[in-house]
């Protein structure tokens, strides 16, 4: 178990190797090709083409939802012929994970964000899908000036110190080294995710909730905004603290568990930290146990690497709806995606909604091949129609939207069940 102050050392070393990166990104003698210049000071970007980056993990068990995400973006751009305010848009889409990782990495997010910043006609970053890669490259892009946009990001430190951030460590000011927002996402954060699953979990009778997390920037928030949540309810709600994400199996953690009488199980954390064992080894330990995951599990590995038994308990919260609840246009979009890349998975429709807003940023942009521009139209985003609902960016980053979806697992496939609407 990796305790509270082990985890704010390693933030802490991985935002100073961010902030060594931004450096080298915004100047330097060393820098590669004439020193990171933003497009606002000139580049390649003055003659009408920009570039967009994405960044999301493509190896690993959260390969499907950074492959849908990627997909997502990408046809959004190309139904726009990729092109905006008369601008042409190159896509460039980054891998922030390992194959010898199976997961992000702060080395690949880092160099990710660095090779963004230094790439003069640059004017817009698309990810991450991990809270903890997002505060590797917040700091990074904030220091070159470049707009930032997460369609997978929930943890609450990135853009406020409501709870669930990690105040100790300076959160989210640490993130923002010129005191300025570069920052966005398009998700609920945690705050509502954790308010939808303490209902949740109320609403289906649980009596003693068990709770463990996988000490990650995300993972670790949320349990904490399930625990805030769940004190407007009558049932207890053993935080257990963190695991090993690299251990063989959660036996023992199982057995405490279940000595404690839990009737239900939260587990804060992505698929890739060992999210199927750790199922696996609560309902060997708690037969009849209800099994309730986050958004970073609703993924397909996540889905079928659990036994049909296991499965059929298990619940998954994450911001997307039915296909239904987003009306003709979400027909379209699921069709059009079909045809292209095969089945969505949960989160394909917020990559696309990422690259649609991008594309109407761009076109709202005094200059859409100005860094500052682009940043100022994103935040100005107000009250905008889009295939999520209609939402507004508010001065923190973040959207206005509420609304979570459960999803039930049947056939290893992650089945819309219902929409719990935060206040």
């Amino acid at each position: 178990m990796i305790s509270l102050r082990t985890r704010h050392f390693l933030i802490g070393g991985f935002l100073a190797l961010a902030l060594a990166f931004g450096l080298a990104a915004c100047g330097g003698d060393d820098d590669e090709g004439d020193g990171g210049t933003t497009s606002a000071e000139g580049g390649d970007a003055a003659g009408g083409e920009v570039t967009i980056y994405s960044s999301l993990p493509l190896q690993g068990s959260s390969r499907p939802t950074g492959i849908a995400l990627q997909n997502g973006i990408e046809l959004a751009l190309q139904q726009a012929g990729n092109e905006a305010a008369g601008v042409k848009i190159n896509f460039e889409p980054l891998d922030d994970s390992t194959a010898q990782a199976g997961a992000w990495t702060p080395e690949a997010e880092s160099a990710n964000a660095k090779r963004a910043a230094q790439d003069d006609s640059a004017v817009a970053y698309l990810g991450t899908f991990n809270s903890g890669a997002a505060a590797i490259s917040i700091p990074i892009l904030n220091e070159a000036g470049l707009a930032m946009l997460s369609p997978g990001n929930t943890a609450v430190g990135l853009t406020s110190d409501e709870p669930g951030a990690d105040t100790e460590i300076g959160e989210p000011d640490i993130y923002y080294p010129t005191g300025e927002r570069n920052y966005a996402r398009i998700v609920p954060k945690d705050t509502v995710q954790g308010a939808a699953l303490a209902s949740l979990m109320d609403k289906d009778g649980c009596t003693t909730v068990g709770v463990l997390h996988d000490n990650e920037v995300f993972g670790e928030g949320l349990a904490t905004n399930v625990e805030l949540a769940a004190e407007e309810f009558d049932y207890e709600l053993i935080n257990a603290g963190g695991i090993d994400t690299k251990a063989a199996n959660y036996r023992a953690e199982a057995e405490d568990l279940a000595s404690q009488g839990i009737d239900c199980f939260f587990f804060g954390g992505i698929t890739a930290s060992n999210a199927v064992q750790l199922y696996k080894d609560i309902a060997a330990a708690v037969p009849d146990v209800k099994l309730y995951g986050d958004d970073g599990v609703a993924d397909s590995d996540f889905s079928g690497g659990l036994p049909e038994e296991i499965a059929a308990k298990t619940k998954v919260t994450v911001a997307t709806l039915s296909e239904k609840d987003y009306g003709e246009e979400g027909a379209e979009f699921y069709d059009a995606y079909q045809a292209a890349y095969g089945k969505a998975e949960p989160y394909a429709i917020y990559g696309y909604e990422a690259g649609q807003l991008i594309l109407d940023v761009l076109e709202r942009a005094d200059d859409p091949t100005d860094r500052a521009s682009v940043i100022e139209a994103l935040f100005a985003t107000e009250d905008r129609d889009s295939i999520l609902g209609t939402y507004s960016i508010d001065e923190n980053g973040d959207t206005t939207l509420t609304d979570y979806g459960v999803f039930t697992i049947e056939d290893g496939d992650l089945v819309f069940d219902q929409k719990i609407s935060v206040e």
